[in-house]
């Protein structure tokens, strides 16, 4: 996606003020390309909603003078066509990263959308897999009745990835951004260098799975490579989309008949929950994940206190001793 505003209805004033803000995402704030393309896709339709509902060609002028109930129609357009709480919660989010930098460099000012009660998020827990389906999972992106079809660089390649989310926590978007120049194929390499939110980098610890296949992939890669070309490539050459990993992962999901929460991002979840079960300390889960706030990493915590009450459920005695009543009083 090219990230760049030619919105037809919109004036040349409105486009290139966008333009800056993309811009400034890019360049100064430095985020990951993947969070450019989200903003990018909320403000868009942000925009077009308003060349609608104000009945365009769309001006600067336009957006300082949108009153509260031209966001609330936003909203409710969205709920509408059926967009989730959190989904709404996202764009409107991004709107307001809009105005605010719009009134930083002193575009224009609108205070309305600060009047705006933002939609309430059900606080949700991550949803691991367990230990037995993550490592099917790694073991089947190499089983021929799955991947008959697929060369074997591709089959290396995949189970690379799934290795890096699962075996260091690393987002999809971080470990699609890894270059061969970022490969730890040397003796002496027992970390990985990774770039995450906010370009903010961190050094994650390697398992020697992890990095013996990388090194058979790299081994493997499929073209004359230089040191800045991307680490994980597609059949055609380019860097690998997020999408392909989703959709690999899907596939593998219905031929292990996997739960529906078997996603890339639930491989990461998996690694957290599975070091906190081993008696990892909070802190450095979150360095490892490279979370800014102790807060986002104490919703792992969560995941641990359900398992715990369906263990407490179905193996506390007195919960036997009630399941047996009620056997007995049926038959």
């Amino acid at each position: 996606m090219s990230n760049i505003f030619k919105i037809e209805l919109a004036k040349d004033d409105l486009n290139q003020a966008l333009n800056t803000w993309i811009s400034h995402l890019k360049n100064e704030k430095r985020v990951s390309l993947h969070t450019v393309d989200a903003y990018y896709r909320d403000i868009n339709s942000f925009i077009h909603f308003l060349i609608e509902h104000i009945g365009g060609p769309l001006s600067l002028r336009n957006l300082e003078t949108l009153i509260a109930s031209d966001f609330r129609a936003f909203m409710a357009r969205k709920k509408r066509d059926g967009n989730s709480t959190r989904t709404i919660a996202r764009l409107m989010s991004s709107i307001r990263s809009l105005f605010e930098y719009f009134e930083k460099i002193e575009i224009i000012k609108n205070n309305a959308i600060n009047n705006i009660r933002m939609p309430k998020l059900p606080q949700s827990i991550p949803k691991p897999l367990t230990y037995e389906q993550a490592k099917d999972l790694i073991i089947d992106t190499q089983n021929p009745d799955i991947n008959e079809k697929s060369p074997d660089w591709v089959q290396i390649r995949n189970k690379c990835i799934f290795l890096l989310l699962y075996g260091c926590g690393l987002r999809i978007s971080e470990a699609l951004e890894l270059n061969i120049k970022d490969a730890p194929i040397e003796e002496w390499q027992d970390t990985i260098r990774v770039r995450g939110k906010g370009n903010k980098y961190r050094e994650v610890p390697l398992l020697s799975d992890v990095k013996e296949n990388i090194k058979k992939y790299i081994e493997l890669y499929p073209k004359k490579y230089n040191f800045d070309d991307p680490l994980f490539v597609g059949v055609r050459g380019d860097r690998l989309s997020p999408r392909i990993v989703q959709i690999i992962m899907q596939k593998m999901r219905a031929s292990l008949n996997l739960p529906e929460n078997a996603t890339p991002h639930s491989l990461r979840h998996s690694y957290a929950t599975h070091l906190l079960q081993a008696g990892v300390d909070l802190r450095s889960i979150q360095e490892l994940l490279g979370h800014a706030s102790l807060s986002t990493t104490q919703m792992y915590t969560k995941v641990n206190q359900k398992e715990l009450l369906d263990v407490h459920q179905k193996a506390h005695p007195r919960n036997k001793a009630r399941h047996l009543k009620l056997v007995s009083d049926n038959s």
